[in-house]
């Protein structure tokens, strides 16, 4: 019996179906919503103002709340409750560190973009590939 699901999200929608899918394929699980920030793109924007900020902490709070504030409510929505994490860095590593943890992971396929695609497409595989529990791809 699965009692512990890390869900992966980005503000994505396939990142909203995940969740979703996790509530009810796992309904007496306790689900942690992970979202990472900081991540590498083209102008690494996100990252540098994170990492230039006085408070590294509040400021990465300040990056993730509006994707944990979704998440709430998601899970409101079905009627549970959910815990919500914030890690910083490369998304597929910070997934993957925090794997073990949990009974499975549950991972959008892609984000909203084609950049996103290709990006978070990356990310499912990596984790997909590499985890050291059983991971759930949803699209």
């Amino acid at each position: 019996m699965t009692s512990r699901v890390l869900v992966a999200m980005d503000g994505s929608e396939m990142a909203e179906q995940a969740l979703r899918y996790a509530l009810e394929a796992h309904p007496g699980a306790s689900v942690t919503v992970l979202t990472v920030v900081g991540e590498p793109s083209g102008m690494f924007g996100k990252a540098t103002a994170i990492a230039l900020a006085e408070d590294f902490d509040e400021s990465a709070e300040e990056f993730a709340d509006p994707v944990l504030e979704r998440a709430r409510e998601v899970a409101a929505e079905a009627g549970r409750e959910i815990e919500t994490e914030v890690g910083v860095g490369h998304p597929a590593r910070s997934i993957l560190n925090r794997a073990g943890e949990f009974d499975t992971v549950v991972i959008g396929s892609h984000g909203g973009s084609v950049a996103d695609r290709l990006f978070v497409g990356n990310v499912a595989e990596k984790v997909f590939r590499r985890s050291p529990v059983p991971v759930t791809v949803v699209r």
